[in-house]
């Protein structure tokens, strides 16, 4: 933990013109260390799996851990949890959370941790804060009270034999969550789609963005030139992307090549043929790029189990995203611990 708050209190301190210049613009005076300490808190939230911002508050009363990351000594009173609310509306036009997530990535580099030629993607569902109670026809008016004149957001409703869709149907509690399944037969449920772009070296995060989930199941796809223009735009040099089967498309491919990155796609040869040839599979490197590409998949299960990420508490896509960017942030912190000590030996 003292390797991690060393390198977040870096990344906080290259932000600190940033967070000037917004509370200037917003004509306030700015805070002790409100951002600061919204931010640090978020990612112990991440890393010790507290369930909640107001659970966090209340071990924040006496947890010394805590309040020793947080800068806090042990008389001064612990924050509500309304604060988070609070600083985080604050934060969000300005996509903070993505430019400390930056910052972070920036402490890889000077701690010459950073490649930037070898790169994997791949997508992952996000369940939404949100039930299929709730995901209701387009055209429905909004249903009276209770007789006991409560609110009727916990009704019983009868699913059976409806067929929903996001063409017709919308959720009252999270707009932009969609209704998406992994594959045929799966379950569907209100999610946000997770795209991850991982540098192969290290295995550090280089971005991770949150898009909504559509029904066509391109998504994943989609958004992949925009991972690699976000990466070029922060200067990295993108030479070769590999991703699994899904990713095997001719579209997909041929976007690729255009942007000047060799495809380093698993085949998909079921009932078809591949839209990767030999003049990339019989590379040495296409077999390092398959092989190094499942540890993405070690990225998304931390997130979703000791990042509490598996299904996410807030609504709205910029809070998703503003979310998901801090528990990404916390992941490469860790992973930065580990690539940076030095062991003892015995």
């Amino acid at each position: 933990m003292r390797t991690v708050k060393r390198f977040a209190d870096a990344a906080l301190l290259e932000l600190s013109p940033l967070f000037d210049e917004m509370y200037a613009a917003d004509g306030e005076g700015r805070a002790v260390d409100s951002p600061g300490r919204l931010l640090k808190a978020s990612l112990l939230i991440s890393l010790y799996c507290v369930r909640s911002e107001r659970a966090f508050c209340e071990e924040l009363t006496y947890h010394v851990l805590f309040r020793w990351f947080l800068d806090m000594d042990m008389l001064e009173p612990s924050f509500d949890h309304s604060t988070f609310s609070k600083t985080r509306q604050r934060l969000l036009p300005h996509r903070m959370s993505r430019e400390f997530f930056d910052a972070v990535v920036s402490q890889a580099d000077r701690s010459h941790l950073r490649k930037d030629e070898h790169f994997s993607v791949d997508g992952t569902l996000i369940e939404a804060a949100a039930s299929l109670k709730s995901f209701r026809p387009k055209d429905e008016p909004p249903p009276p009270n209770r007789p006991d004149g409560g609110r009727p957001n916990n009704r019983w409703v009868d699913l059976h034999d409806r067929k929903r869709s996001n063409a017709t149907h919308q959720d009252t509690t999270d707009p932009d969550a969609r209704l998406y399944g992994k594959g045929p037969g799966k379950e569907a449920r209100l999610s946000y789609m997770g795209q991850a772009l991982m540098e192969n070296r290290h295995g550090l995060l280089v971005d991770f963005q949150i898009t909504t989930a559509t029904a066509t199941g391109t998504a994943e796809r989609d958004v992949v030139p925009h991972l690699l223009d976000d990466a070029r735009a922060r200067g990295f040099h993108p030479t070769t992307l590999g991703a699994d089967k899904s990713y095997d498309t001719r579209d997909c491919v041929q976007t690729l090549r255009a942007q000047g990155v060799t495809p380093h796609v698993a085949q998909n040869t079921t009932g078809r043929r591949s839209a990767v040839d030999g003049r990339t599979t019989h590379g040495p490197g296409y077999a390092a790029s398959l092989k190094v590409r499942r540890r993405i998949e070690e990225i998304f299960g931390w997130m979703k189990t000791v990042g509490g990420f598996r299904k996410t508490r807030y609504r709205g896509l910029e809070r998703v995203d503003f979310a998901g960017y801090l528990v990404a942030a916390a992941y490469n912190l860790v992973r930065l611990v580990r690539l940076t000590s030095v062991p003892t030996s015995a």
